[in-house]
């Protein structure tokens, strides 16, 4: 972690306004529901967990939010609706977003994805140098190059180049090696200290790190929300949310995984 950069809240929201309220929030994917009436919020600082087995609209909660599906509902923003703004406003309102797949341009060096991703007059390069020294190191490689993690990397980097209110990020960990989870835990945690952020991650090591509260949704309802230690210091009510079978290892060994 890096160390002396003091923790600030740039969200736009008071300690008593979450920086996120979703109320009510339906959504579907070709006629297809996938979200139906959810509710939570976002407080203005810290990392929220949205937790859950595979498929039953953790994803799609985030796209729901983010308008790039069908939706209804409330959505509020720092308390101001934004459910019926386009995607590309809410994003302008200081939401970034990192996706479940990284979705890199893979023609595109390292370099133009980050360029291309800039949306504030002086973007944050040296924080992102800080946290991703590889970037800067293969910043003429073209992204479709990069091995998983090191897209994922670009992925982040591209969301924390920007000043926003809030972060969205899917699936962070998805499919990479420990040693990389570690990394892409470090530069969330760094990111935490000034932007909150709404977490969709199925490693409870990274959850036990990492988050402040938990929403768990199942069949596109949340069943569950709470500080994320309680939950976690609940091996039975663990299995009965998330199918994990497996207590969290507090050794730092590779943890439970929620399927």
């Amino acid at each position: 972690m890096i160390a002396g950069r003091n923790r600030t809240d740039r969200t736009g929201a008071t300690a008593d306004v979450p920086v996120l309220e979703v109320r009510g929030l339906s959504a579907r994917i070709a006629g297809q529901q996938v979200v139906e009436d959810v509710t939570f919020s976002v407080p203005a600082t810290g990392v929220t967990a949205v937790l859950g087995r595979n498929g039953v609209g953790k994803t799609s909660t985030l796209k729901a939010v983010l308008g790039l599906i069908e939706r209804r509902g409330e959505v509020r923003l720092a308390g101001e609706r934004v459910d019926g703004e386009r995607t590309d406003r809410i994003v302008r309102r200081g939401v970034g977003y990192v996706p479940e797949d990284r979705e890199v341009f893979a023609g595109l060096t390292v370099a133009e994805n980050l360029r291309l991703a800039e949306r504030d007059a002086h973007p944050r390069r040296e924080l992102v140098a800080e946290l991703f020294p590889d970037l800067v190191q293969r910043a003429a490689q073209r992204a479709g190059t990069l091995s998983g993690g090191q897209q994922q990397m670009v992925s982040l980097a591209r969301a924390l180049l920007n000043t926003n209110r809030l972060l969205l990020v899917d699936e962070p960990t998805k499919g990479l090696a420990p040693r990389i989870v570690g990394e892409v835990s470090d530069a969330l945690a760094e990111a935490a200290r000034t932007v909150p952020i709404l977490l969709v991650e199925q490693n409870l090591e990274v959850i036990e790190r990492l988050a402040e509260r938990v929403v768990v949704i199942d069949a596109g309802r949340v069943v569950h929300t709470g500080p994320a230690r309680e939950l976690l210091d609940d091996p039975d009510r663990v299995q009965q949310l998330l199918g994990v079978h497996a207590e969290v290892d507090h050794h730092g060994t590779e943890g439970a995984v929620a399927r």
